[in-house]
């Protein structure tokens, strides 16, 4: 959890001595509310509180939830310290304008060559070959990894990896050591094996770099060459934490994001229809509206969350230190006021006028924007376009999928089940 140390919030009214309001269920109840339906869940809670709800979790106790854009760029939500500042300061290059667009033909590739490993006439689930996609753009991209061999183990790696993590980020009492099979010592193992394998690509990557081998355009290589404002290099230590964190966060996330993209697609023949036509036409303003609106609908992450240092008001809630404050993205989406007919998917809405810097938020907002987001936007563009162009897909079950939780995501509950129903173009 990111913490802030924040006296007061823009929007503090006057000190009110109640908490925020929420369902007083049992905090067990509450949870298994919200593992049934999260993203109704929260929508529901937002529509009958207000824009400032409370929830309790088992392990996590109370948490507070905020659902207003006017937490804006100065709120408890957005600020932070120094070395945050520093740090993004030397990430933010390699994700941004001309570094992205550089990538355009790599992920092409990639997601053509999974494309054609799909079956003609048989169900599949579409998210499993987006997580190849993405988890393969970002091995090369973003880790520079080109050989098969060191690819293969990559990815065996994170797959274990990406197994063990989720278990142990739902239920923390299970961070301690219950005996070698326990969750907790399999998450070390996992992590220490996938250490190993990114310590061994930085110590790869920066003798090539020292080297002056040229042609490495992949964030790690350009991550070693940014200096700190006193002119040092960033530390292995800090390489790892920072390679890591771009796993996490843009691995499993863009590829739920891309599943949701057809499942909605896939329900709304129209929008689905209107989008073929304009990549057709090589046009790209309908095309990002349709992914705007995907990360609407199906926020991949429901909420960020920050950890108070100091009391904060918040809505005229005094709020106590160590305090978990919520930034509601799923409920903020909703929200009938800022997206009329919520329920409805329609990406002409984000062509008719740019949307609240706080009020779209599907990767957080303020200096605490998710710094990979830009590239997930692209990302998304480029293999949905090639989705869309060559593929005639259909939904062997026209019903929507339930919003489930997979790990930190909000994914289809089956997957984005989908259907070949000729070859592609």
């Amino acid at each position: 959890m990111e913490q802030a140390t924040v006296p007061h919030s823009p929007v503090a009214a006057a000190s009110r001595s109640d908490s925020p309001p929420g369902s007083k269920a049992p905090s067990l109840l509450q949870a298994l509310r919200y593992a049934r339906d999260p993203l109704g869940f929260l929508v529901q809670l937002q529509r009958r509180y207000g824009d400032i709800f409370s929830l309790s979790f088992p392990f996590f106790g109370r948490l507070y939830y905020v659902a207003d854009p006017a937490l804006g760029p100065n709120s408890v939500l957005t600020l932070d310290d120094a070395p945050h500042m520093q740090q993004r300061k030397l990430l933010l290059p390699p994700f941004h304008g001309e570094r992205i667009r550089g990538y355009g033909e790599l992920i092409r590739e990639t997601t053509l060559k999974q494309m054609a490993t799909w079956p003609v006439g048989e169900p599949f689930a579409l998210r499993a070959h987006t997580q190849r996609i993405t988890l393969a753009v970002i091995m090369r991209a973003v880790f520079g990894v080109h050989d098969e061999r060191r690819l293969a183990r990559f990815e065996l790696l994170i797959e274990d990896f990406s197994k063990r993590v989720g278990l142990i980020t739902t239920f923390p009492a299970l961070r301690k050591n219950f005996g070698p099979g326990s969750p907790w010592p399999r998450f070390l193992r996992s992590r220490a094996k996938l250490d190993e394998f990114i310590y061994e690509e930085i110590g790869l990557r920066r003798r090539e770099v020292e080297a002056g081998e040229e042609g490495h355009d992949d964030v790690l290589s350009l991550l070693l060459q940014a200096r700190h404002d006193d002119g040092s290099p960033m530390s292995d230590e800090e390489l790892r934490d920072e390679l890591v964190t771009v796993l996490g966060a843009g691995h499993e996330t863009t590829a739920t994001g891309l599943a949701w993209a057809m499942e909605r697609l896939l329900r709304t023949p129209r929008v689905l229809a209107k989008l073929r036509e304009s990549i057709d036409a090589g046009e790209d303003e309908y095309l990002d509206a349709t992914v705007r609106e995907t990360l609407r609908a199906r926020p991949v992450i429901v909420d960020v969350a920050r950890k108070l240092k100091a009391p904060a008001q918040i809505g005229g809630y005094e709020l106590p230190k160590g305090s978990f404050v919520m930034a509601a993205i799923a409920a903020l989406h909703y929200r009938e006021d800022l997206f009329p007919d919520p329920e409805e998917f329609r990406p002409e809405r984000f062509l008719e006028g740019k949307a609240d810097n706080y009020a779209w938020i599907p990767f957080g907002g303020g200096v605490r924007r998710c710094i990979g987001a830009a590239f997930a936007e692209y990302e998304m563009r480029v293999v949905l376009r090639e989705f869309v162009q060559r593929a005639e897909l259909s939904a062997p079950n026209p019903r929507p999928e339930k919003v489930k939780v997979r790990n930190i995501t909000l994914a289809p509950g089956k997957g984005t089940l989908v259907r070949l129903d000729r070859p592609l173009r």
